[in-house]
């Protein structure tokens, strides 16, 4: 099943939103299996590519550039630790992170709210992930 995944933050002063294809293995049955799902394809994301495999002088093109910065963040994708993540730890900080509020899904523009509740996914749709910022500060 083919999905569209859409990332934004709310504390992100520029407007830059991309849409990423993601290939699921089969329709989910919740928002926590879905979830867990997506978190388990980053981390085989995160975990196959090492430290060993960046460049010893890392440099970027223009056309990187412009690409990175569509996409609202430049860098040079270096990992300074050879070390793995855990799936159940991530999956486990994700969804505690979701029932803490910190970030938000819209399934084809409609709020997710329920962990629980039965999904119906459908090929092709677009899931929003809004990362909510909490503010930091001091009182006087």
């Amino acid at each position: 099943m083919k999905i569209f995944v859409t990332m934004k933050s709310l504390a992100k002063r520029k407007d830059y939103l991309t849409s990423k294809e993601i290939h699921l293995q089969s329709s989910p049955p919740t928002l926590r299996v879905l979830l867990t799902e997506l978190v388990s394809i980053q981390v085989q994301v995160f975990n196959a590519t090492t430290q060993a495999e960046t460049n010893l002088v890392s440099f970027l093109t223009n056309e990187k550039i412009e690409q990175q910065v569509h996409a609202g963040k430049v860098g040079f994708g270096t990992k300074y630790s050879d070390q793995k993540a855990n799936l159940q730890t991530a999956a486990r900080v994700a969804i505690q992170a979701f029932e803490d509020g910190l970030y938000r899904v819209f399934i084809n523009e409609k709020e997710s709210l329920d962990l629980d509740k039965p999904l119906d996914l459908q090929e092709d749709d677009q899931l929003t992930f809004i990362k909510l910022t909490m503010l930091a500060g001091r009182m006087w």
